[in-house]
C-alpha cells in the first residue's frame, strides 16, 4: 500500500506542476490578451489577478493532497501531521490570494483564518 500512496503522490505533484505551467502558458496568457474581460473595480486587472490565483490554488491544493498521501504512507503518521499539512496548504492559499489580488479578493482572509484555527488546534 505504501508504494501506491507514494505513486499517487508523485502523480499529483506532476499534474500540479503541469497544471500551473501549461495553464499559464497556453490558457491564461491567451485569455488575458482578450479585450472583453469583465472590468471589476474599474479595470480588468482584478479579473485577471483573480483568475490567475484561482487557477494556481488548484495546483497548491493538489500539492497539499500529495503531502497528505506521503504522510499517510509514513508509519509515524498522526492527526497532528494531517492538521499541519492542511494548515500549511491554507497558508499558501492565503498568501497567493493576498499577493495576486493585492488584498482585494477577501478569500485570503478566509484562508488565513482556516490556517490559524488549524495551527491553534495543533498547539
Amino acid at each position: 500500500m505504501t508504494v501506491l500512496l507514494y505513486l499517487a503522490a508523485a502523480l499529483l505533484i506532476l499534474v500540479s506542476l503541469a497544471h500551473s505551467y501549461l495553464g499559464e502558458r497556453f490558457i491564461l496568457i491567451r485569455l488575458f490578451k482578450r479585450d472583453n474581460l469583465p472590468e471589476l473595480f474599474g479595470s480588468s486587472d482584478f479579473t485577471i489577478r483573480t483568475l490567475r490565483f484561482a487557477w494556481h490554488l488548484t495546483s497548491i491544493a493538489w500539492l497539499g493532497l500529495a503531502a497528505l498521501l506521503i504522510a499517510l504512507a509514513s508509519p509515524k503518521f498522526t492527526p497532528t501531521i494531517l492538521l499541519q499539512i492542511i494548515a500549511a496548504t491554507f497558508v499558501l492559499h492565503s498568501a497567493l490570494a493576498l499577493v495576486l489580488s493585492r488584498g482585494k479578493h477577501w478569500s485570503w482572509l478566509l484562508f488565513a483564518v482556516v490556517s490559524v484555527l488549524l495551527i491553534v488546534a495543533v498547539i
